[in-house]
C-alpha cells in the first residue's frame, strides 16, 4: 500500500554531488576489472598493461548552453573538449569518444552538420576517434551526451584521493575568464531581446569569449608532466570553480588546504571586466567555473620540477583535515573557503 504521507526531498536541496553520493552509495564493485567507479573525474577499468579511463558528460540546452549565442560548431567542439579534460585530469590520454544526441524537429540536417564539424575539429586537434553513439528525437531542444575513453599507465594514474599534508597546491592557467565571458554573452542577449536592432559589443573581449565558447583542455600539461617524470599526488579539472573543485580533492583525500589569494592567477582582461560588472575578480576566479584548467598537488620533493614549468602556478599547500580549507587574503586575513560554484540543478545557463 502506498504511503501518501511520505515526504519527498527536492533534488535542489542536495545539489549535484550530494545527490550522486546518495544515489550510488549502495553500489559495490563486483568485477575485478573495475578499479574505480563513481567519485573521480573518470572511472578506471583494468585493461592489460594499461588501464582504461571512461568519463561521460551530459549537456542540456537551456541549462548548459544557449543557442542564441553558442554557435553550433563551437558547441560541438566544446562538448568534446570538456569530456577530454576529465581524462587529462586523471593524468591519462584520451583516445576515443562516442556522441549521442536527443534533438527536436527545429534542427535541420545542415545545422547538425555544423555541430559535427566542431566535433571533427576537436577530434583532429586532440587526436581522438569518434567510434559510436546514438541519435533520437526529443520534444524540445537539444541534449548532448559524450563519453570519452582514454588510457593511462597504472602507475601514473592520478586520483583526487592522493593529496597529503605538506603537498604543494598548484594550478595551470588563469581563472574566471570563462565565467565573465558568459556574463558578456548574457548581457548582449538581454540587450538584443530588448532591442533586436542593436549591434553586439563583442570586439574587445575576444579572450573572455573564447574561454567560454571554445575552451581548451590541458593536454600540454600532461605531456610536460611526462617529460619531467612528475606524477601529481592528486588532480582535478576546474569545471565547477576552484573552491568547489578543491573541496572535492580535500574530501576524497581527507585533508585540508591553505590557499593564498594573491597567488591565484587572473587574466588582466578578466580583472577589468569583473570590475566593469561590479564583481570581485577573486570571487569570479574562485567560483566562476568552466575554466577547464588543472588543479593538482605535488610532493614537496618535486618543487624544483614545477618552478620552471610554463603556465603552472603555486597557490598554496595541503594541510591536515582538522585545519580546514582556508583562504589567506591579500589583506592578511584568513577565512574559511566557501564553494559557490556552478550548480548543475540551477536553471540558469
Amino acid at each position: 500500500m502506498s504511503n501518501f504521507d511520505q515526504k519527498f526531498t527536492d533534488v535542489n536541496q542536495l545539489g549535484e554531488f550530494n545527490l550522486i553520493d546518495r544515489l550510488t552509495s549502495g553500489f559495490d564493485l563486483k568485477n575485478k576489472s573495475s578499479i574505480l567507479g563513481v567519485g573521480d573525474d573518470a572511472a578506471v577499468i583494468e585493461h592489460g598493461k594499461t588501464n582504461l579511463l571512461v568519463s561521460t558528460d551530459l549537456l542540456v540546452e537551456g541549462i548548459h548552453f544557449d543557442l542564441m549565442y553558442s554557435p553550433l560548431k563551437h558547441l560541438g567542439y566544446k562538448a568534446v573538449v570538456v569530456n577530454l579534460s576529465d581524462i587529462y585530469a586523471m593524468n591519462g590520454t584520451p583516445q576515443q569518444i562516442t556522441v549521442s544526441m536527443a534533438l527536436s524537429s527545429k534542427f535541420s540536417v545542415e545545422a547538425l552538420e555544423e555541430f559535427y564539424a566542431g566535433i571533427k575539429e576537436a577530434c583532429r586537434i586532440y587526436n581522438v576517434d569518434l567510434v559510436g553513439g546514438d541519435t533520437t528525437s526529443s520534444p524540445k531542444g537539444l541534449t548532448i551526451s559524450i563519453t570519452a575513453i582514454g588510457t593511462a599507465d597504472k602507475k601514473e594514474i592520478t586520483y583526487r584521493s592522493g593529496a597529503k599534508p605538506g603537498d604543494i597546491l598548484c594550478i595551470t592557467g588563469d581563472l574566471g575568464a570563462a565565467y565573465l565571458g558568459l556574463q558578456i554573452l548574457e548581457r548582449e542577449k538581454q540587450l538584443y531581446l530588448n532591442n533586436p536592432g542593436i549591434q553586439p559589443d563583442l570586439e574587445e573581449q575576444k579572450y573572455l569569449l573564447e574561454r567560454q565558447l571554445k575552451p581548451e583542455a590541458r593536454k600540454d600539461i600532461i605531456r610536460i608532466f611526462k617529460d619531467a617524470k612528475l606524477i601529481p599526488t592528486s588532480m582535478i579539472d576546474i569545471s565547477d570553480g576552484l573552491a568547489s573543485d578543491l573541496m572535492h580533492i580535500c574530501k576524497a583525500s581527507e585533508v585540508g588546504a591553505f590557499v593564498e589569494e594573491s597567488k591565484i592567477p587572473i587574466n588582466q582582461e578578466a580583472q577589468l571586466m569583473a570590475i566593469k560588472f561590479q564583481m570581485d575578480p577573486i570571487t569570479t576566479a574562485l567560483n566562476g567555473g568552466e575554466d577547464y584548467e588543472l588543479l593538482f598537488s605535488i610532493d614537496e620533493s618535486d618543487l624544483e620540477k614545477i618552478r620552471l614549468m610554463p603556465s603552472v602556478y603555486i597557490i598554496g599547500e595541503i594541510v591536515k583535515k582538522e585545519d580546514g580549507i582556508k583562504l589567506h587574503t591579500t589583506g592578511g586575513n584568513v577565512h574559511p573557503l566557501k564553494a559557490q560554484g556552478w550548480d548543475h540543478f540551477d536553471d540558469k545557463t
